[in-house]
């Protein structure tokens, strides 16, 4: 789908400001409908292969929410979340933790508009329910394009594509069917025998590690700073998160212990790996800067990583 020359011929037919005012209404509202409860399958589409999952979405009385995924095809992959965290997750998918998206992204839609042209591209029908299309077209060349389908009645995203300078589809998120009407039950969420429990995160005081980006994408911020250990081995692994308000990447530095352990950069889909080892007065150590960036730009943070003293940040 060359959904990106289409988007921008939308664009020059319509009149921005007034387009980019609703746009910022539904941003608004959809940044608020993770506090609904709802049910429902979709496709999610990278790299050519398919995968179909099921989403059950609670939210109580007291705003705690809990949220299970259930992939419906291949192998069994499940996620429980409760309040935001990983509660238990399936093997397999243990050491993408940090990088899951269980449920469509939550914007900030105040930050989105200083490094995002936002449109009001028309309207379609998904998953049998009537949406508004909103196009984010990036201000630069650190991020990619998204065509958003909002559900008229709820603002959730029924459908999402990501797409890159050149007009490629680089991922599709598509609703099949929503229910936003019939309440989600305690055996709806309640996860299988592979989903393993994953140790709980204390909130509170971090120690931000001893690393930080001298480079980033303009627009983007650091969201989280914390130790963590390795799912590969004993290893305390520093991992740092940034977003600019919808897209986000995350930096992970681990001691190599005179591992040997060459370069590595990939792009699989949306989603860019870069890996490169630096020498430290402790020791090398490994980057990797993973997230749905360009591979160029996950080159230039990883090759910007620096080292500073030890701080404090409150979570």
């Amino acid at each position: 789908m060359r959904a990106f020359p289409l988007i921008v011929l939308l664009g020059s037919c319509l009149a921005s400001s007034v387009h980019a005012a609703n746009a910022q209404d539904w941003l608004s509202r959809l940044a608020k409908a993770e506090g609904q409860s709802f049910h429902g399958s979709f496709v999610y589409e990278r790299n050519g292969s398919f995968s179909t999952h099921g989403i059950w979405h609670r939210v109580d009385a007291a705003g705690e929410m809990r949220e299970r995924l259930l992939q419906l095809d291949g192998p069994v992959q499940e996620v429980l979340r409760v309040g935001g965290h990983p509660a238990c997750v399936s093997e397999g998918l243990a050491d993408q933790l940090h990088d899951l998206r269980v449920s469509p992204p939550v914007v900030a839609p105040a930050r989105l508009a200083e490094r995002y042209e936002l449109r009001v591209a028309g309207r379609s029908r998904v998953a049998g329910r009537e949406a508004i299309v909103l196009t984010l077209i990036p201000r630069d060349q650190y991020r990619y394009a998204v065509e958003l389908h909002l559900d008229e009645a709820s603002a959730l995203p029924l459908k999402s594509l990501l797409v890159n300078e050149k007009g490629q589809l680089l991922e599709r998120f598509q609703f099949i069917d929503l229910d936003t009407e019939t309440a989600v039950s305690d055996e709806q969420l309640q996860p299988g025998d592979s989903c393993k429990p994953v140790d709980a995160v204390s909130p509170g005081s971090a120690s931000v590690p001893a690393w930080r980006a001298a480079w980033v994408p303009p627009g983007f911020q650091l969201q989280q700073a914390l130790q963590r250990r390795s799912p590969a081995s004993a290893e305390q692994v520093a991992y740092l998160t940034y977003d600019d308000g919808l897209a986000r990447f995350s930096i992970f530095l681990e001691p190599l212990r005179g591992a040997k352990v060459e370069d590595a950069r990939s792009q699989l889909g949306p989603t860019a790996v870069v890996s490169r080892r630096m020498s430290t007065v402790d020791g090398d150590v490994m980057v990797t800067v993973v997230g749905e960036i360009p591979l160029g730009t996950a080159e230039r943070v990883a090759l910007s990583m620096q080292a500073q003293a030890a701080e404090k940040v409150v979570q």
